[in-house]
């Protein structure tokens, strides 16, 4: 197997994040610096360059049944815009605080977009209007994933991680934790929610049976986490090696990880969506393809010029878009 350049485009600043379309047609990437591309997906020609936000763009959002995207942004601002027509549709002004987190919610008709600015959460329509102002976090917002069929969005802050429920709006459940947490992630199942720590660890609730796990020993704070499509493999960055963890059964906790090396510290990882290639990339710049449940697993390796800041799958796992630190954005075909 091996990774061969389908495509690449270059920004005016790094690619801060990257987002393929649901029917895989678009590949958004916000640059830091404010603008949002839109490229098409057979040979990358620029569709529109949205203007994003002007004091710079953190994040991005499809909407799941339309072809809408949602920015946020260091103005305090969400934006929605029509991708199919390049134009801005509405703005949320949610304060002075950084906009760094936003997801629509998935498995529902009544599509809402869950975003965080400082310490507040708020759900807004697709118009721009406030559906649900949620009560201010005890610390800032340092992540949030939504549950894979839509029922709560998890929100974490220093001390813990809150539940709140997609449709009434009122907490379901609050798992203390203390300590700083840097990300989080689901198991498609929905069985397990994971959190990638400051201390640095990666800890593992079951929200379903009030039951946890806790993994330490990495060598620097957790901020990768990626699950595969079968919820069984774990992976986690951290330190040099992608750690990959099997939740089958009782889960990790005990188990010895698949390890998979590199040389430098990991800055990237992502499972396919629907198939069991894993995709990490570190520092040094080298993007590696695994199969973690082979005896040998690495598949293929290449070499960027500059270390990925996101590694996304387009919908139907044929293609790989990383963000680099030097603004250039990569689309590789996977081959063999």
């Amino acid at each position: 197997m091996e990774l061969i350049k389908h495509w690449a485009a270059t920004l005016d600043d790094y690619a801060i994040d990257l987002a393929w379309s649901p029917d895989g047609t678009s590949l958004a990437a916000a640059s830091a610096a404010g603008p949002v591309t839109l490229f098409a997906t057979p040979d990358g020609a620029v569709r529109h360059v949205l203007p994003g936000h002007d004091d710079g763009t953190n994040c991005l959002a499809w909407h799941p049944a339309t072809p809408n995207l949602a920015t946020g942004g260091q103005d305090g601002a969400v934006k929605f815009w029509d991708a199919s027509a390049g134009q801005h549709t509405a703005t949320a002004d949610l304060g002075s605080a950084w906009v760094e987190h936003i997801a629509w919610r998935p498995g529902s008709e009544a599509h809402w977009l869950a975003a965080a600015a400082g310490r507040q959460l708020l759900a807004l329509q697709p118009d721009g209007s406030v559906r649900q102002t949620f009560p201010v976090a005890p610390k800032s917002i340092s992540a949030l994933a939504w549950e894979p069929r839509g029922g709560c969005v998890a929100v974490s802050y220093f001390g813990g991680v809150c539940l709140w429920d997609a449709d009434d709006f009122i907490a379901q459940k609050e798992f203390p934790y203390n300590n700083g947490i840097q990300a989080l992630v689901w198991s498609p199942d929905g069985r397990w929610l994971v959190s990638g720590n400051q201390d640095p660890s990666v800890h593992l609730w079951i929200p379903a049976e009030d039951g946890e796990l806790h993994m330490s020993g990495y060598e620097g704070k957790v901020k990768e986490l990626s699950f595969d499509h079968s919820s069984r493999w774990l992976a986690t960055g951290g330190s040099r090696d992608c750690c990959v963890w099997d939740c089958s059964g009782p889960g990790p906790e005990g188990r010895e990880p698949a390890m998979l090396p590199h040389e430098a510290k990991l800055c990237a990882i992502a499972f396919q969506n629907n198939h069991g290639l894993l995709a990490t990339a570190s520092t040094d710049g080298v993007v590696m393809l695994w199969s973690p449940d082979r005896t040998k697993p690495l598949r293929a390796t290449v070499k960027m010029p500059a270390a990925a800041t996101k590694l996304a799958w387009s919908p139907d796992d044929t293609l790989l878009s990383i963000g680099s630190e030097q603004g250039v954005v990569y689309v590789l075909k996977c081959a063999g």
